[in-house]
């Protein structure tokens, strides 16, 4: 995928020239033949996808795999985005189901369920103490159940607004902002801070 969507050696300098402020303008270069405004976008997402798929799936090797099928798919099916729609709520909603389909086989081909929860035995909260606060809230970020852990990454950590996650996720606004204050109300508790 990397080799796809990067520019060979003699074209860096003709890559480089694709700076359009707006995901619009790339797109629509991308559509016209010019493979180097997508890897621009691809550029200009690669963390943030990243960051949601590790969020999502817990796991770097395979959210680096999700991150590169997102944007493989998202190549192959650049006529299907809209326009007027914003570039980074479509490859985060390819993003987001290339996760939710990697952690469906991995439920279907594995003996016992993925916990919904976090592994209740001693040891992270022992290390949490050793911790400074960024670290624990990671931790806790962490175990929290995996629709949580994506609503909050995405508004706290991306920025995103409800109606951008809920596009994404393909939920209603309402249940977007339950599972944030759900999210919230877990975190306090896994990190100690009273409400």
């Amino acid at each position: 995928m990397a080799a796809l969507l990067a520019p060979s050696r003699a074209r860096v300098s003709t890559a480089r020239t694709f700076t359009a402020d707006d995901d619009a303008s790339l797109v629509s270069l991308a559509l016209a033949g010019q493979a180097e405004a997508f890897g621009t976008l691809v550029e200009r997402y690669d963390r943030a996808v990243y960051n949601l798929c590790l969020r999502t799936l817990r796991d770097a090797e395979e959210a680096k795999d999700a991150t590169q099928e997102a944007f493989f798919k998202g190549f192959r099916g650049l006529r299907t985005f809209r326009t007027g729609s914003k570039f980074s709520t479509w490859i985060f909603s390819i993003a987001y189901h290339a996760c939710c389909d990697r952690l469906n086989r991995k439920r279907r081909y594995s003996d016992a369920e993925i916990p919904d929860r976090a592994d209740p035995s001693p040891g992270p909260e022992a290390q949490f103490e050793l911790l400074d606060e960024a670290s624990r809230l990671r931790a806790a970020i962490d175990a929290l159940p995996e629709k949580y852990r994506t609503v909050i990454t995405m508004y706290h950590l991306q920025g995103q607004q409800y109606e951008e996650i809920a596009r994404v996720l393909d939920l209603p606004m309402g249940t977007v902002k339950t599972h944030l204050f759900r999210a919230k109300e877990q975190l306090r508790k896994l990190i100690g801070n009273p409400a």
